[in-house]
């Protein structure tokens, strides 16, 4: 469902960019927006709160999942991790290798090699899902795997190639946040909540210092516990002994609101505790993440000018161009090259439940790279005339692999579960 919210969010923001109010789009994604504190005011706009802020969210999410794959997951162990590993490699390999045949020495151009290595989670899994309950289980896994991995890739692409020229004063900003963490983590401090004010000054620390401020997000979830939170006694014990005196009450029919209501408190912070952090945050966050952040971020840059884009110029044609055969090909290629070499070199073996028609439709819903892709876009290119056909190179490569995958995948289906 959050691929369908995905995909209309996106076909929403193309038909009003190339609609007669098409001033309005552009007009409403730079808005100003302004937050001032006595003398201290900081402004900037619309488009920058919804990548930069909103968008930390999602990393924030994206890190938490990292952390739970690493803890009790498909990255928990080398030997389980290690055919997506492969497999995510050459998926990131391929197609950047593609797009730099493609952009020869341009320099303006080959800031782009990135745009076509990372996998979008919601799409890829919203279209495998589409396919039925035929898919095996543990060819969806493979992919859920893959586009984690691939994930990993785009953060520490992100980190390393696409933040400015350092500011070394932010770094102790960011590690005052960081420190807050620790020290909250620390008092056994278990509100989502109260980590907002130490994620908001590492977010501020990373600005400062030039590097993407999302990148706090990534940063907060690897930190996130896996465990449950510690207590004398086992949080299904309080809780249950919290129901039990609230039950009493309500069998004498005499409710003493201030009593009970401390009793509930007791048995909702009890459920809380029960499970992990990083296990629950994420199932708290997602729906807002899936259904909020991502469409409004598709909202706001999916909208391209198609009269805007003049494919017929040498630059932006060999940007859309380099974008749809590295995510299209590229992505399958590089895939089902890098999970045939593993397999039979003898580095690692398929899961018992995929074959290689299903590695082969890994490969080509891999190539959907929608939301990290534009994110990276926005990065990598500053002119107008380049980020809008890329944006054009990712859409189109997105329902190419897509439209691809599920005519694959219904062709297959039959051979999948062998």
């Amino acid at each position: 469902m959050s691929g369908i919210v995905l995909m209309l969010a996106a076909a929403i923001a193309l038909g009003w960019a190339n609609s007669p109010w098409a001033g309005s789009y552009f007009a409403t994604w730079h808005a100003p927006l302004a937050l001032t504190l006595g003398p201290w005011s900081w402004s900037t706009d619309l488009h920058f709160f919804v990548n930069d802020v909103l968008m930390t969210i999602f990393f924030l999410v994206v890190g938490m999942e990292i952390r739970r794959e690493m803890h009790n997951g498909a990255l928990a162990n080398l030997r389980q991790a290690s055919l997506p590993v492969m497999a995510a490699i050459g998926g990131v390999a391929v197609p950047a290798l593609i797009y730099v045949a493609f952009a020869g020495q341009d320099k303006l151009l080959l800031k782009g090699w990135a745009i076509p290595t990372a996998t979008d989670i919601a799409f890829a899994v919203g279209v495998l899902a589409l396919l039925g309950k035929s898919i095996p289980g543990p060819l969806r896994i493979f992919l859920l795997a893959l586009a984690i991995i691939d994930d990993i890739a785009a953060v520490l692409i992100i980190a390393f190639f696409y933040s400015g020229g350092l500011d070394y004063s932010g770094f102790a900003v960011a590690f005052a946040g960081l420190a807050l963490v620790v020290l909250f983590n620390r008092m056994g401090i278990a509100s989502a909540w109260a980590y907002a004010l130490p994620g908001a000054v590492l977010w501020l620390g990373l600005l400062q210092t030039g590097a993407h401020p999302t990148l706090a997000g990534v940063v907060l979830g690897l930190m996130t516990p896996v465990a449950m939170r510690p207590a004398q006694r086992h949080h299904l014990e309080v809780a249950q002994r919290a129901l039990t005196r609230i039950r009493l009450q309500a069998q004498q029919g005499q409710f003493e609101a201030d009593v009970l209501h401390q009793e509930l408190r007791i048995a909702s912070a009890a459920q809380r505790d029960l499970l992990p952090p990083v296990f629950r945050l994420p199932m708290m966050l997602h729906p807002w993440v899936a259904f909020g952040v991502m469409p409004v971020f598709a909202l706001a840059n999916a909208g391209v000018q198609f009269g805007g884009v003049d494919l017929s110029a040498a630059g932006p044609q060999t940007v859309a161009l380099g974008i749809l055969v590295a995510l299209v090909i590229g992505k399958p290629v590089g895939v089902f090259l890098a999970t045939f070499l593993a397999v039979k070199t003898g580095l690692c073996s398929l899961p018992q439940g995929v074959n290689w028609a299903g590695v082969v439709l890994v490969g080509l819903l891999a190539g959907i790279g929608f939301t990290m892709a534009i994110f990276v876009g926005g990065l990598a290119f500053s002119d107008a005339a380049l980020l809008g056909a890329a944006k054009m190179g990712i859409l189109g490569a997105s329902a190419t692999a897509a439209v691809l995958g599920l005519i694959y995948g219904f062709m297959v289906r039959h051979k999948l579960a062998r």
